[in-house]
């Protein structure tokens, strides 16, 4: 293990030292607690991140591939359906 210096507000400090007492462990373990526990949490986001994007790369594969399915509309003047020359409306 190593030393670390850091530099805090007394404030801080006083917070930090109230805290750690009524954890029952000291200030430089609370720390080393507090970073081992960020660093846990950026590896586990980098590792999701990085099997999102692996996820991501397949079905956007999967999606060109039916990019040329046509989309039904609920208007049938959007559809482009030839209008019934009586009403006007789509046949």
């Amino acid at each position: 293990m190593k030393n670390v210096t850091i530099t805090v507000e007394d404030s801080v400090l006083e917070w930090a030292r109230v805290e750690a007492a009524r954890r029952g462990t000291s200030v430089s373990r609370m720390l080393g607690d507090f970073m081992a526990e960020m660093q846990r949490r950026e590896d586990s986001y980098e590792r999701a991140y990085l099997a999102w994007r692996t996820d991501e790369r397949s079905w956007q594969g999967s999606a060109a591939e039916n990019s040329k399915t046509i989309a039904r509309s609920a208007n049938p003047r959007r559809a482009g359906l030839p209008k019934d020359s009586k009403t006007g409306a789509a046949a």
